[in-house]
């Protein structure tokens, strides 16, 4: 019998997306003999099942003794549904029959009439058969009915409500087939990776006949789940001791090919090389840390596609529209388990009120309820995912808790420079568990793979991006006194970081990546003068690439906030005034920029004197403000470009 794989109801060959499928179904059915599985969904018309079983009577050599068409029913199918050319072949009932029985059935109905009746027909024997075996004695080999598990079997309940994923399926199905035996599925935490092996050992039962799950979180309890294998598949007493148990266990498989191990949420490579099985079977790995290259073929399994989010969504919430479940998708990053929670909270609030709850208390919105899917919520496996972090690499933990204040952007920590601005004591002050992070290159890699190994952001080429919705719940999660190191230490990245003077273009490029996280940090979060400083010198960068309307805004709200928390006199508060000014003129407001150049002036005159160079710039900004505004030819406003760095 050709060999081929059944998807559906029909017996097609198994080819990739893309193919002419009316081509390779007609390639497929003039090799060999065709085994039909009749069902009452096999006979509608819509599916390519008609044009299958037709090609195949059309092509039937009625001086062959085996007939070229192979009719096993699955279920039970009313004779009138049957089409009238198909009723005269003789049928072989799958359905009913016991596992054993079935086999039997088959394996006969397969061999068809060739042979001595009764005998037994000769089945390909697999790799190791020439010893019978513990799994041999259980009866669980050869080919069992679609849909039917293993005798060795412990992997979780397959979640009905599984969507999508369709590809990842399909690429770690042809992985194992092929000359991989170990995947390694990596992704962040809550994107579904559990869920993927779940559905995997589900769909694919068929092919083996042992599963078994292994929870690999703690590496200590592996050992014990591998001796409780050993007694089931017979090779070990109950009373056997543990070492071995687990030899024996690796004698078995070793020998034997249709297995099935499933490691799931494993962290260290190392902790677990020791306990992968040698042999032909299948291993998968599900873990947050992508570095398995050594031991494993790596799967990322990333977040679902907008059209998969979106089915999600409405299939748990009913009434929801499309264009709801299309923004709730957006604002959760298109996370599997924050889409689940969501559609539980759903029965409570309204989209817009989720939404809402979600903007203000990320940690709130999801760490209500712990969906059936999941064994947390995604904000207990945050706040799970950092405590552990902390206790393993400090720095780490302090590293994304700054981050968390940055923008969602990915911040390049290679461009940090703490070496050239040790002189600024003020600066460093309560940042110091970040300088040998920057300063020392051992302590850089090991902090930047304990980040990458956790799962929480992505890591590439020294770069640094939180999910944004890991960055918003890890925000919300932060107490007062970790908040307060985190604003130190996203203060000190940023000033560490700083280009240099905007006017020079040769800053450019360097001041377009650091941009998005200068304008980001809450003005109240700016708590040194460097800090500051770096601030407007990023709204200066935008004024001289003659962009002064996303300046306006951001220059509004650092005035603002340091007229209240530093006064009006301030050095700080007076060049935020200048810079808004400028502002101002740009963006066509005369008045307004004249009336700050004004004050200005008076404060300066007041605090640092007549004669002071920046009292003196005040006074050449206001006169050209008034005269522009007073309608005279003049050239463009002239703000006091900033400090130079300090060498």
């Amino acid at each position: 019998m050709t060999s081929s794989w059944i998807f559906g109801t029909g017996v097609l060959g198994c080819w990739g997306a893309g193919d002419n499928a009316v081509l390779r179904m007609s390639q497929a059915v003039e090799r060999g003999r065709m085994v039909a599985l009749f069902s009452r969904a096999y006979f509608e018309v819509s599916r390519f099942t008609t044009e299958e079983w037709t090609s195949r009577l059309a092509s039937r050599d009625a001086s062959q003794r085996r007939e070229t068409l192979v009719p096993l029913r699955i279920e039970e199918v009313e004779a009138d549904a049957i089409p009238g050319l198909l009723r005269p072949l003789v049928v072989v009932d799958l359905f009913g029959l016991r596992e054993e029985q079935a086999r039997v059935a088959l394996l006969r109905a397969v061999a068809g009439p060739v042979g001595t009746p009764g005998e037994r027909p000769v089945f390909p024997a697999a790799p190791g058969a020439g010893r019978p075996g513990r799994l041999r004695q259980l009866g669980a080999t050869g080919p069992r009915l679609p849909g039917s598990l293993p005798r060795v079997w412990n992997v979780p309940s397959r979640n009905a409500g599984f969507t999508g994923r369709d590809e990842l399926l399909v690429r770690m199905q042809t992985g194992l087939a092929g000359a991989v035996t170990v995947l390694a599925l990596d992704g962040r935490g809550g994107v579904g990776k559990t869920q993927l092996a779940i559905e995997y050992a589900h769909r694919f039962s068929g092919e083996y006949e042992l599963a078994w799950w292994v929870a690999a979180e703690d590496p200590a309890l592996i050992p014990d789940q591998l001796a409780a294998l050993a007694v089931v598949t017979g090779c070990a007493l109950t009373d056997t001791p543990r070492e071995q148990a687990m030899q024996a266990l690796e004698e078995e498989l070793r020998t034997r090919s249709r297995w099935l191990l499933i490691f799931d949420n494993a962290e260290d490579p190392g902790a677990l090389s020791g306990h992968l099985p040698t042999g032909s079977g299948h291993v998968v790995i599900t873990s947050r840390n992508p570095h398995w290259h050594h031991l494993a073929s790596p799967v990322d399994v990333d977040v679902l596609t907008r059209a998969d989010s979106v089915a999600l969504l409405r299939s748990r919430s009913r009434g929801l529209s499309e264009g709801d479940a299309d923004r709730l998708a957006q604002a959760l990053d298109d996370l599997p388990l924050a889409l689940v929670q969501a559609a539980e909270a759903l029965t409570a609030y309204t989209p817009d009120k989720y939404l809402d709850l979600l903007e203000h208390h990320a940690d709130l919105a999801t760490n209500d309820g712990t969906p059936l899917d999941y064994p947390r919520s995604l904000a207990a496996q945050v706040r799970l995912s950092m405590q552990r972090l902390g206790d393993q690499e400090p720095v780490a933990a302090e590293l994304l808790r700054a981050c968390s204040l940055l923008a969602p952007e990915p911040f390049d920590l290679n461009s940090c420079d703490p070496s050239a601005r040790q002189d600024e004591q003020d600066e460093q002050d309560g940042a110091e568990a970040l300088v040998p992070l920057l300063l020392d290159p051992r302590v850089f890699r090991r902090v930047l793979t304990a980040v990458d190994r956790f799962g929480l952001a992505r890591v590439a080429g020294g770069s640094i991006q939180l999910h944004r919705l890991t960055q918003a719940i890890l925000r919300d999660q932060l107490g007062p006194e970790e908040r307060a190191r985190a604003v130190r230490h996203a203060g000190f990245l940023l000033t560490t970081a700083h280009p240099g003077n905007p006017k020079h273009p040769a800053t450019w490029p360097r001041w377009s990546a650091l941009l998005p996280h200068l304008l980001h940090l809450a003005p109240a979060d700016l708590t040194t003068p460097q800090a500051r400083h770096a601030a407007v010198d990023a709204c200066w960068y935008l004024l001289k690439r003659g962009t002064a309307r996303p300046a306006l805004p951001r220059l509004q709200a650092l005035h603002q906030a340091w007229l209240q928390e530093l006064g009006d006199d301030h050095g700080d508060t007076l060049k935020a005034a200048t810079y808004l000014a400028s502002a101002f003129s740009e963006t066509q407001n005369h008045a307004q920029a004249r009336d700050l150049d004004r004050d200005t002036l008076a404060r300066r005159r007041r605090v640092l004197g007549e004669d002071h160079p920046e009292t003196l710039i005040s006074a050449k900004n206001l006169a050209l403000i008034l005269q522009r505004s007073t309608a005279i030819p003049a050239t463009s406003l002239d703000p006091p470009p900033p400090p130079d760095p300090p060498a």
